[in-house]
């Protein structure tokens, strides 16, 4: 739809309020996202509960207790209808039906059309690329079905595995930032992804017509 007239570069008429209501599951190659459900609460535990993938993410171990109040509250959106509020979907694979970890896209302003991606995965499901496929299906509902112009992921230096998924994704990496916060303790370098509406296009088709599973890609990280 780029260039076609009266329509934003993302996909969405200019007279139209964007909102997001996705048709559930959405399908990809070989995985199904979804809302989650409290059925999903052991799986969540089995990864969300582990030091090693909470490390350089924003938030500590998860308990059975914060897992639950999370699918009943901030879990629970499953369309996006401002700025201001985030959907978070389970990655299931399709020919199992075992969750392997959660994508999430956040809405930060409807003026700038800006949102941002985040990622974890459990890393018994690590090396077969689920997170780069996951996390593409949610560049293309913000960018495609929300009409976002620009989509950003944050991510510690030292996470390396997720810095790649980005990449593959065909993310430009636009900062480095030293030392730009104190971190569970330790000083964290943040690196800033950013894709826009106009470059997508080509890694949408890309990525759909060359997927390709990579040993590196255990991901943990949400912005």
């Amino acid at each position: 739809m780029r260039g076609a007239a009266g329509w934003h570069d993302g996909g969405v008429p200019n007279h139209v309020q964007p909102q997001l209501r996705p048709g559930y599951p959405i399908r990809t190659e070989r995985l199904l996202l979804r809302p989650l459900t409290v059925g999903d609460a052991d799986a969540l535990l089995a990864y969300r509960s582990q030091p090693d993938v909470c490390r350089y993410v924003p938030f500590e171990p998860m308990d059975r207790q914060l897992i639950s109040e999370r699918l009943a509250k901030q879990w629970a959106t499953t369309t996006l209808t401002d700025e201001g509020q985030a959907v978070t979907l389970g990655i299931e694979l399709a020919r199992s039906g075992e969750l392997v970890g959660d994508v999430v896209l956040f809405w930060h302003s409807r003026e700038h059309r800006g949102g941002e991606i985040g990622y974890i995965l459990n890393p018994d499901f690590a090396g077969h690329g689920y997170a780069t496929e996951a996390a593409h299906a949610m560049l293309r509902l913000g960018f495609d079905e929300l009409g976002l112009h620009r989509i950003v992921a944050r991510i510690d230096e030292r996470n390396e595995a997720s810095a790649n998924v980005a990449r593959r994704l065909g993310m430009r990496q636009e900062a480095r930032l030293i030392h730009n916060e104190l971190f569970k303790g330790e000083w964290s370098t943040e690196l800033g992804f950013a894709m826009l509406a106009g470059e997508w296009p080509i890694h949408r088709v890309r990525l759909a017509n060359g997927r390709q599973p990579r040993a590196t890609d255990k991901s943990a990280t949400e912005a």
